[in-house]
């Protein structure tokens, strides 16, 4: 049998998607529901995996796919040790950081072992892409003021890899020869400014840059710390503050832009006003960024479900056009993604890395 598929999996916290992709098209697509019910009988993430695994395996079955039909695996990255972007060869090294959950459990961490359990019953290679822990910082970015705390990169970057990847591909080309800035517009807004290849900067969507949907983003610290120390609100009540029953949510009582834009549309002028704020910190964010390349940007992207919104990417490319061309790819699709970084390996567009060549090992 021709190995001509890709299996693509990606597992989130109550389910995992799993996708067929064959030449570069997806052919079928599935999102496998998981019950708290049976997620509770799990002490740590890493021991879902039998029971996922089957769950995979039962499903390429009833659509009659065979493993050996399979070119190779790819999965959802997690949260490994500190490292630069790229597709990653999944390795007994990464399986040991992802079980252990080197900076945290997550259902992410799931995408690489499960990856790995397919692909090497086939003896074909497992992929991860882009993961959470991608840190391609300049040192001089983690310098937050305060020694106590260092900036750190938390960003989207499996998506604003993807896009950066694809505007270069429609400009022919590599994506080590242009500056980007790229903003993932979503529940969390990242705005990243992607320096010959790399993520040099980015605001953390959970705490700093513009409020978005039910994000506070970066707050006056002075007037948060007399909140935190007023004695009317706990510490849990304060963090869902700030992600949660932020941005939007805090403003106008709902995280849908949609629904945002109808009130604007029936002649509501506070949402409008908070709508355009969103906007409007967007394209700060973007500009503070542009210094970060010295004003050398060939693109500016605005990606992530806000980006559908006409509305919003008008405001912020009226704001910023002076620095560059801005591009629209809205929405975000992991899968797509995913595939994407294993055929530029399979396609000899781009060199797979080895975890432990690329990330540093305690001693």
């Amino acid at each position: 049998m021709n190995r001509e598929n890709i299996l693509v999996i990606n597992p989130g916290s109550t389910s995992t998607k799993v996708a067929i992709y064959k030449n570069g098209e997806k052919v079928i697509l599935k999102k496998i529901e998981h019950s708290a019910e049976e997620l509770e009988k799990f002490d740590k993430v890493a021991d879902q995996y039998d029971y996922r695994l089957k769950l995979i395996l039962d499903w390429l079955k009833e659509e009659g796919i065979s493993t050996s039909s399979l070119r190779a695996v790819v999965g959802r990255g997690g949260l490994l040790r500190p490292m630069p972007g790229g597709t990653y060869l999944v390795t007994d090294k990464m399986i040991e950081d992802l079980k252990i959950g080197y900076q945290g459990e997550h259902a992410s961490n799931l995408g690489g072992i499960l990856a790995k359990g397919i692909a090497d019953k086939e003896g074909i290679k497992a992929f991860i892409v882009d993961p959470v822990a991608v840190d391609e910082f300049d040192d001089i970015a983690r310098i937050s003021g305060m020694p106590e705390i260092k900036r750190r990169s938390l960003l989207h970057a499996l998506n604003i890899k993807a896009v950066s990847h694809r505007l270069a591909e429609e400009m022919d080309k590599s994506l080590e020869d242009l500056n980007l800035i790229v903003a993932h517009l979503g529940g969390g807004i990242s705005v990243a400014p992607v320096k010959k290849g790399k993520i040099v900067d980015v605001n953390n969507a959970n705490e700093m840059g513009p409020f978005s949907p039910e994000r506070t983003g970066g707050l006056p610290v002075g007037d948060l710390a007399k909140m935190c120390f007023s004695g009317k609100y706990t510490y849990k009540e304060i963090k869902t503050k700030l992600r949660g029953k932020g941005g939007l949510v805090g403003y106008l009582g709902t995280n849908d832009a949609r629904e945002v834009e109808g009130m604007i549309e029936n002649g509501n002028e506070k949402a409008k006003l908070v709508f355009e704020a969103m906007g409007y910190q967007i394209g700060k964010e973007i500009g503070a960024m542009a210094t970060v390349l010295c004003g050398e940007v060939d693109k500016i992207i605005l990606t992530g479900g806000l980006a559908h919104s006409k509305r919003l990417t008008d405001f912020i490319t009226h704001m910023v056009k002076h620095i560059a061309e801005v591009k629209i790819y809205p929405g975000e699709d992991e899968m797509e993604a995913l595939n994407e970084g294993a055929l530029r390996v399979i396609n000899g567009q781009e060199k797979e890395k080895i975890y432990e060549e690329e990330v540093k090992l305690d001693d």
